[in-house]
């Protein structure tokens, strides 16, 4: 694997519900972003977000900063 390639992987916190997302985050230190997608459709298109919009997310999600529960 090279840096190159995305290294998809889904949080351990997801069940086996299947409404997942895949991130690879491995493309970060080089291209400064991290691809997201529907781990249901692993072959259709990539929401690419530059890292630190991506780190904002998860800090936001972390505080509990969208409602979540």
């Amino acid at each position: 694997m090279t840096t190159e390639t995305p290294h998809w992987f889904t949080s351990s916190y997801s069940g086996n519900g299947g409404q997942c997302v895949e991130v690879a985050t491995n493309l970060a230190p080089t291209h400064g972003t991290v691809p997201v997608r529907d781990s249901k459709n692993p072959a259709g298109p990539a929401l690419t977000l530059p890292a630190p919009a991506f780190t904002a997310f998860l800090a936001g999600v972390k505080d509990g900063g969208f409602g979540g529960r």
